[in-house]
């Protein structure tokens, strides 16, 4: 896999102008763009064709948790919409987790194209012990043992990754194996300002780590050359 391919660029806006100009202007030089509520509730499905017409690939991130029934049918509609990855959590459950990977190849089956890559969410990142603990009331088990038994479930469940913390990405490549993919957010390029985030992971930490793919936002969409930034976070990767 090129560099530029494990780059998703995440499009937090909420304009579909603004969304689709950096589509125009970095489809070829990123891996894939991410759609999550913020957009996708701001300009509904199509912004997923629209990001496709321009040559971008999509990965939807709406997270579904719900009834198995409810979520295949979603899985469906991701298929019909031609995303190139879409998200569930895992603590849907197995028969949700099964019922939305047979639903999504059955739907691709029937078109003739190939199915999205399904994510299983674990533990948000948003989640630490005294949460796991005491408001989802998980008691005996530390945060990464959830988030690696999850994994693993998803993976059994015909799940084909995960989206995981940085802190995560290890044990879950160890338990689930190479084939297994993983995209941790929360990237930030060793040249990028920290924002908000108190520890950061570059994207050649990611890489070593072992993770696939990793999602990157402001330090490409607040860029003052989106471009330039995206094309030095690949240096950054190619040097490794």
């Amino acid at each position: 896999m090129q560099a530029k391919d494990r780059i998703i660029l995440a499009l937090d806006v909420d304009s579909e102008a603004e969304a689709l100009g950096f589509v125009g202007r970095l489809a070829p030089f990123v891996g894939a763009f991410k759609v999550g509520m913020q957009l996708f509730n701001s300009t509904g499905p199509s912004i997923v064709n629209k990001i496709n017409e321009l040559g971008g690939r999509v990965f939807v991130d709406l997270k579904f948790h719900d009834i198995p029934n409810t979520v295949a049918a979603a899985g469906r509609v991701m298929t019909r919409l031609n995303c190139h990855m879409f998200n569930v959590h895992a603590a849907g459950g197995r028969v949700m987790l099964e019922n939305v990977a047979s639903s999504v190849k059955e739907e691709a089956d029937r078109l003739g194209q190939a199915s999205p890559i399904i994510l299983a969410v674990t533990v948000l990142t948003s989640i630490g012990q005294s949460e796991l603990e005491n408001e989802m009331l998980i008691s005996g088990l530390q945060v990464e043992e959830v988030v690696v038994k999850w994994a693993l479930m998803a993976k059994n469940a015909g799940i084909q990754g995960v989206v995981c913390s940085p802190r995560e990405i290890t044990a879950i490549r160890s338990a689930c194996g190479n084939d297994f993919k993983i995209v941790t957010p929360g990237i930030r390029p060793a040249w990028s300002e920290k924002n908000d985030q108190v520890r950061i992971t570059t994207p050649a930490d990611a890489l070593k780590m072992g993770a696939d793919y990793m999602v990157i936002g402001r330090p490409i969409l607040k860029a003052a050359d989106p471009v330039k930034a995206v094309k030095m976070i690949i240096e950054e990767m190619e040097e490794l």
